[in-house]
C-alpha cells in the first residue's frame, strides 16, 4: 500500500509540475500465459498510439497516460481488472480485451460507469449484441469470420468432409458454430463437431477420432496456443489434413509450437498482415525499435482502436469547452464519431458499436512460412 502511495504521489507532483492535467487511458489484455504474444501486441500498440498523439494532447494541456492490466484471458480476472479500471476515476476510456469470452463480462462490468471500450479484436457477436453503450470494436466479427473460413474450406479446399473442434470458450464455440452453419450450406457434411477444454493439451483421443473419420479437412475455433501443439500431434501421426481456423491461429507462436507441423494451415483473421498495410512501414520500424519485436496485426489492429480512443477523448474534451470530458462525454464521443488517420482505414460505428466496414484476411502457412491467400471486404447493413 505505501508503494502504490508513493507512485501516485509522485504522478501527481509530476503532473503539476508540468503544468498539465493527467488522464489515463487503460489496456486489458493477457500479458502472461500462452497468449501472452496476442495480449503485448495490444498493449504495444496502445502505447505507440499514445506516443504519437501526445504532443495534440499537450496542446489540449493534457497529459496522456496507459496503464495496462494483464487479464491472463480469464474472464474473472478482466472483470477483476475492469472494476479497477471504474475503481480509478483518471482513466477515461480501455482499449482490449484480447479475448471475446472478458470482453462480455468486462464491459458489462464497466457499463455502468461509462467507461467506454474499444476493442482491436472480439469477434464474438455477443460482445455488441447486447446494446451497451460503452462497448465498441474495429473489427469484423464471428457472423462474418466464421462464413468466411467456411466458405474456403468447401469452395478454396474442395472439402466434402469436415472435423469441427473449438476450444469452448464465446470465441471458439462462436466461430465454429458460424463456420459449420456456411460449410452445411455449402453442401459438405460435418463428420464430427465437438468441444475440447481450452487448457487440453493431450489431443490422442481427438487424432483416433480424426484417423478413423478421414475428414477432408479440420476447422478448430481456438488459439493458438492449443491449435499449436494440436498441429504437431496431429501431424506426428502422419496425418496432413488442412486445418483451418480463425485469428486466434494469428500468432508467431503458432509456428513456434507446431514446428514440423506447421504446414496445410489456414486462417481467417481481422488483423492485417503487416506487410498488406502500407502506412504500416513506419510504425513497424517504429514498434522494433520501441519494443524489440516485430509489429504483428494485432499490433496494427491495437493502434487503430488505441487512436479511437484517444481522437474521441479529445473531441470530447473540445465539447466540452476545452475542459477535461466526463466518462459519459467521452462514451458518447467515441460511439458518434469519425475516424479517418487509421491504418486499416475509415471507421465509424453503428448503434451498436460495430465498424461499418472492415476487412478480413486469409492467411496460409506452409512449411512454417505465412503468405496471405486473400482480402474479403466485410460491410454492416
Amino acid at each position: 500500500m505505501k508503494k502504490t502511495a508513493v507512485m501516485l504521489s509522485l504522478a501527481l507532483t509530476f503532473s503539476t509540475a508540468s503544468g498539465l492535467t493527467n488522464i489515463k487511458i487503460a489496456s486489458i489484455s493477457p500479458l502472461s500465459g500462452p497468449s501472452s504474444n496476442q495480449g503485448l501486441q495490444l498493449k504495444n500498440g496502445t502505447q505507440l498510439a499514445i506516443n504519437d498523439l501526445k504532443a495534440e494532447f499537450a496542446k489540449a494541456g493534457l497529459s496522456v497516460s496507459l496503464v495496462a492490466y494483464d487479464d491472463q484471458a480469464d474472464p474473472a480476472t478482466g472483470t477483476a481488472a475492469a472494476r479497477r479500471v471504474v475503481a480509478d476515476k483518471s482513466i477515461l476510456a480501455v482499449v482490449g480485451t484480447l479475448n471475446s469470452g472478458v470482453a462480455i463480462p468486462a464491459s458489462a462490468a464497466m457499463a455502468p460507469s461509462h467507461v467506454a471500450m474499444v476493442s482491436p479484436v472480439n469477434t464474438n457477436e455477443k460482445v455488441t449484441d447486447r446494446g451497451l453503450k460503452n462497448m465498441n470494436r474495429v473489427c469484423a466479427r464471428d457472423d462474418a469470420q466464421g462464413p468466411a473460413g467456411g466458405e474456403f474450406v468447401v469452395n478454396n479446399l474442395k472439402a466434402k468432409k469436415v472435423y469441427v473442434l473449438n476450444d469452448k470458450t464465446p470465441y471458439g464455440q462462436g466461430l465454429a458454430e458460424q463456420a459449420e452453419k456456411a460449410m452445411k450450406a455449402a453442401g459438405a457434411t460435418i463428420v464430427q463437431s465437438e468441444g475440447v477444454t481450452a487448457e487440453e493439451r493431450d489431443f490422442t483421443a481427438v487424432i483416433t477420432k480424426i484417423q478413423a473419420l478421414k475428414p477432408d479437412a479440420i476447422y478448430f475455433g481456438g488459439l493458438y496456443g492449443q491449435v499449436g501443439p494440436f498441429l504437431k500431434q496431429v501431424r506426428d501421426k502422419g496425418i496432413n489434413t488442412p486445418v483451418v481456423g480463425g485469428d486466434g491461429f494469428d500468432s508467431e507462436d503458432l509456428i513456434k509450437l507446431a514446428g514440423s507441423g506447421a504446414s496445410n494451415v489456414y486462417f481467417t483473421t481481422v488483423a492485417p498482415p503487416v506487410e498488406s498495410v502500407p502506412a504500416a512501414k513506419a510504425l513497424a520500424a517504429n514498434y522494433q525499435k520501441t519494443f524489440g519485436a516485430p509489429l504483428q496485426g494485432y499490433g496494427v489492429m491495437s493502434y487503430d482502436a488505441a487512436k479511437v480512443v484517444l481522437r474521441g477523448i479529445l473531441n470530447a474534451y473540445k465539447l466540452n469547452k476545452n475542459k477535461v470530458p466526463t466518462r459519459p462525454q467521452v462514451e458518447t464521443s467515441i460511439r458518434s464519431g469519425t475516424y479517418k488517420d487509421l491504418m486499416t482505414g475509415e471507421v465509424k460505428f453503428d448503434k451498436n458499436g460495430d465498424r461499418m466496414t472492415a476487412k478480413m484476411y486469409v492467411i496460409a502457412v506452409q512449411g512454417g512460412k505465412r503468405s496471405t491467400a486473400g482480402t474479403l471486404n466485410v460491410l454492416r447493413k
